[in-house]
């Protein structure tokens, strides 16, 4: 008897002990985010700065990880962090979008606490309101693969991160009131490579190194507010290996197409002549290209960069071209054990068809952009709190907009602009662009399958065209001048979550909506309970909080 009492007490500890080692590491951040003067395309200027850095620094985790990060607010407005591409399964109330979540008012200062779940890959972070990106408080943030999952190619020697994107010579409040008075922002003056331009009178510092003989990967974002850009290294072809948390077949290119908020994970061999060599991001689809430059500098190499920089392609034909290259990798392992391939999406029956049409208006003589004729405008009360506290009809109004418009005038309604989709329901969202320039889309909460873009009009004999194979699993969307794109995706993540144009001017005057995705049960098999030290601000401030999830 004695025995086995014995026994059970040391298979009750080791089962704790088992429990407490089997949570997923903890990793704390604070940041002091603060205003600071910079001159990053040469013009003194007021920027965001996390901790006096710009870009901010970057977040190095590993799938499952737990990231808590303490915000202090020292700007003199509201601030919210969205972590694009971060999926926050079951969890929005972390996702940091206007949508979901109160601002963090100035001179205080809240705790994001979120979980990298079931996700590998190259993301970014920015700041979620109003113009705030165009200042900075932008950084990446990457996720590695854990030890035991295989992936489809060596370890490189280092891993770099390289944010690109056009940027803008007037204060973010400025571009805010340019908007508000119903103008555009007009063109960007300069593109930047982590968050400067490379002068080449030989007093520039190198961006990263790289040892002779060695390979490294690099992880390249588009952060910027207007402008797709070409990316390319002086003499050195890339290795395309991750594309927004999948891995890709792996082919090899001189240049690559970034569109706004798209990032991509590459491989580059240090196999050239030690010396420096310039990194290029200069502008696409526009008469006046702007180019950013930065250094890669060889260890112990002698020799500045060449002046001549390596021509960008031209037109988007072969950006489209490019794009359907663009591959999942069947047979490579992402988060999980299992093949990427596993998961048959082509194979499962469409329950609903949503077509998004954008358009723009100057009614009034003010511009405004539209998805199917509403142009969203944020509601005080977060659209989510609304939701959880019972008060949604309060706030807005489900599914204003039609799923199959014919077309769409130049007449817009300002709302706010929320689809609902039935949990667990596998959608169709076709996008339309019948407008002049290249559009970029972002979907929080999820990723989708990229199945299509091809010019002209979409109708259902067009699914014939889909790749319904090995489309890439992704959370951004290019749609070009007159064109379609077709994704397809399961709605499993319960929450609110923003599609939104990554054009800046387009996503502030309403090119944007949110998505709802409900279950009839509060449970906590489908969604976190609201967390005790959310937020609270709108109609919802002082009711009684509701029960929790069970």
């Amino acid at each position: 008897m004695e025995r086995a009492t014995f026994l059970l007490l040391i298979c009750l500890m080791v089962g704790t002990i088992s429990m407490v080692k089997g949570e997923d590491p903890y990793f704390f951040f604070t940041w002091n985010v603060t205003y600071g003067t910079l001159s990053p395309a040469g013009v003194p200027q007021q920027v965001i700065l996390i901790n006096n850095e710009f870009p901010g620094p970057n977040i190095n985790s590993t799938s499952n990880n737990n990231i808590v990060i303490n915000v202090f607010n020292n700007l003199d407005e509201p601030l919210l962090f969205n972590w694009a591409g971060i999926q926050q399964r079951k969890n929005c109330w972390q996702d940091g979008m206007p949508g979901t979540n109160c601002p963090i008012q100035p001179g205080t200062n809240w705790t994001y606490h979120f979980q990298v779940k079931d996700q590998i890959g190259s993301y970014f972070y920015y700041p979620s309101l109003g113009m705030h990106r165009a200042a900075g408080g932008i950084g990446g943030l990457r996720v590695n693969s854990r030890l035991l999952i295989p992936v489809p190619y060596a370890d490189p020697e280092d891993d770099y991160t390289v944010l690109i994107g056009d940027w803008y010579t007037k204060s973010h409040t400025a571009l805010a009131k340019l908007l508000d008075s119903g103008r555009s922002l007009g063109r960007p003056q300069a593109v930047l490579v982590n968050g400067q331009n490379a002068k080449g009178d030989g007093s520039d510092k190198p961006l990263f190194t790289m040892k002779p003989g060695k390979t490294y990967k690099y992880r390249i974002c588009n952060v910027g507010l207007k402008s797709s850009l070409n990316f390319r290294i002086q003499g050195h072809p890339m290795k395309l290996v991750e594309l927004e948390g999948s891995h890709t077949v792996q082919n090899s290119y001189d240049s690559l197409d970034v569109h706004l908020g798209q990032c991509f994970g590459v491989l580059v061999t240090a196999n050239k002549e030690p010396k420096d060599y310039y990194m290029v991001a200069s502008s696409r689809f526009v008469k006046t290209v702007l180019t950013g430059k930065g250094i890669i500098r060889y260890t112990n190499g002698k020799g500045p960069a060449s002046p001549e920089l390596p021509e960008a392609p031209v037109g988007w034909a072969w950006s489209l071209n490019q794009f359907r290259s663009f591959r999942w990798n069947l047979t490579a392992s992402a988060a999980r054990p299992n093949p990427q391939g596993s998961y048959h999406y082509g194979q499962i029956n469409i329950t609903r068809t949503v077509k998004l049409i954008n358009s723009v208006s100057r009614d009034g003589g003010k511009l405004r952009y539209a998805l199917n004729g509403v142009s969203h405008v944020d509601a005080e009360t977060p659209l989510k709190l609304a939701e959880y506290y019972g008060v949604a009809d309060k706030v807005f109004k489900y599914d204003t907009i039609q799923d199959m418009p014919q077309s769409v005038g130049t007449s817009v309604t300002m709302q706010p602009n929320v689809l609902n989709f039935a949990h667990r329901t596998f959608i169709e969202v076709i996008f339309e662009n019948h407008e002049k320039s290249v559009q970029s889309y972002n979907l929080n909460g999820y990723s989708f399958f990229y199945v299509a873009i091809e010019p002209g009009t979409w109708t259902p004999e067009k699914r014939t065209t889909y790749n319904l194979l090995d489309a890439v699993s992704r959370h951004t969307v290019q749609v070009f001048p007159k064109s379609w794109a077709a994704i397809m995706l399961t709605f499993d993540n319960v929450g609110v979550w923003n599609l939104r144009s990554e054009i800046a001017e387009n996503r502030y005057l309403g090119q944007q909506l949110y998505i709802s995705v409900l279950t009839p049960e509060r449970s906590l098999r489908d969604e976190y309970s609201l967390p005790d030290t959310t937020l609270l601000c709108g109609i919802v401030k002082d009711l009684p909080k509701p029960e929790p999830y069970h």
